[in-house]
């Protein structure tokens, strides 16, 4: 068990980089030898894998309350184990029903195992002052499909897929486990008195007005919002640049961009950006993407390096703020269950992204398809800029209710 928080981050960041590469990130690299193997089409690897995300989606609040009241530790020891269940199961299945229940599984530790639960986690433990771990976590887990990706392709090549998914499982059985199990042990609940209010918005002061419900529906549609296009760029972004004008090289280039973009904005929040608010650096965070599809339309494909640097370090500073704008504005009491509501519609939005992306690109080109990325992504900026701002509020103090 850790006792220093430097340690903690490193070992929730590594089981966090296992999670993500073994799950999100396998269809990519695995989806096309399954599909051909089992006698398939790749969309219905593919649909199984929506499936999953869906099933993560329903979960997430009730894994965010388990959290909440037991720590993250019981939680995401119990998640590892599920994850090389359902990763085996994969590597066995004979047939499309053997890889929708496989994924159906996954998608149960989806639900309580990936940045949302280790957020959670780690406000159990630290309270408001989480922010600059929960931006720890994702540096190292930004990693996850640079692990990911040319090790499935490589376990692929030598082992076959079945090989690969197994290797996954245990895995997660031989690292993840003994590194969730090594987390803290969340301290007790505080015991409230009899009566008292539940949540920061319910400490309103009487007859000033708590609609905490209207941050929430705002952090949800911003959630769902980028999280679509984080999607959508990952599931087309070769095929989307090839459309505007560019090369396959310069697409394939443009793509390896992505990951090394979202770790260097993550730098920059953990260092400069972790000073100001965290509402103001998911602000600029979101104008980045209809930025990016701003510039590539003005100059085409010379300049889809540029958008690809864009989005890759907006998407990068959003992942943080999925976790610190429900603790700024919230607080920590209920952190857990509260984040897993307000995930909900971004992991349906997740779901069917690439689909309805790729209908989009079907239909209207690049220049279209973008369009709606960037509409999505303003849309999101201006959602942000409703939410109230003080210069003098910082995520460790008392988080106090939103008035409109």
């Amino acid at each position: 068990m850790l006792s220093g928080r430097a340690g903690t981050v490193a070992v929730l960041g590594t089981a966090q980089t296992l999670a993500w590469a073994s799950t999100y990130y396998l269809p990519a690299m695995l989806a096309a030898p399954i599909a051909r193997d089992l006698a398939v089409s790749v969309p219905t690897v593919f649909a199984a894998f929506s499936v999953a995300l869906i099933v993560s989606a329903l979960l997430g609040p009730h894994a965010g309350r388990a959290i909440d009241h037991w720590g993250g530790r019981p939680v995401l020891t119990g998640t590892s184990v599920v994850f090389a269940l359902g990763l085996a199961a994969l590597g066995l299945a004979q047939g499309p029903a053997g890889v929708f229940a496989a994924w159906i599984v996954i998608g149960v530790g989806m639900g309580s195992g990936l940045y949302e639960a280790a957020f959670a986690a780690l406000v159990r433990l630290y309270g408001r002052d989480s922010r600059s771990a929960i931006t720890g976590i994702t540096l190292i887990a930004g990693f996850a499909s640079t692990v990911g990706w040319p090790l499935s392709t490589l376990l692929e090549a030598q082992f076959g897929w079945r090989g690969a998914c197994f290797t996954w499982a245990a895995l997660h059985l031989l690292l993840g486990l003994p590194l969730n199990a090594l987390l803290p042990r969340a301290p007790p609940l505080p015991h409230a008195p009899a009566g008292a209010p539940a949540t920061a918005a319910a400490r309103a002061p009487t007859g000033a007005p708590a609609p905490a419900w209207r941050a929430t529906l705002v952090l949800s549609f911003v959630f769902a919002a980028t999280w679509f296009i984080s999607t959508a760029m990952a599931a087309h972004l070769p095929r989307l640049l090839q459309a505007a004008g560019a090369t396959l090289a310069t697409a394939v280039f443009v793509g390896a961009l992505i990951g090394p973009s979202q770790v260097g904005a993550r730098l920059l929040e953990f260092g400069w950006l972790r000073k100001v608010h965290p509402l103001l650096s998911a602000r600029i965070a979101a104008a980045l993407h209809p930025l990016g599809v701003a510039v590539l339309a003005l100059f085409g494909a010379p300049a889809a390096a540029v958008f690809g640097i864009l989005h890759g370090a907006g998407n990068g500073i959003l992942t943080i703020a999925k976790g610190t704008l429900p603790l700024v504005i919230f607080g920590p009491q209920g952190y857990g269950h509260r984040q897993g509501i307000l995930m909900v519609p971004a992991r349906i939005a997740q779901a069917l992204a690439p689909w309805l992306f790729g209908l989009a690109l079907d239909r209207w080109g690049s220049g279209g398809a973008l369009a709606v990325t960037a509409i999505l992504g303003t849309l999101a900026l201006m959602a942000l800029l409703l939410l109230p701002y003080s210069s003098e509020a910082d995520p460790r103090r008392e988080a106090q209710p939103l008035r409109w």
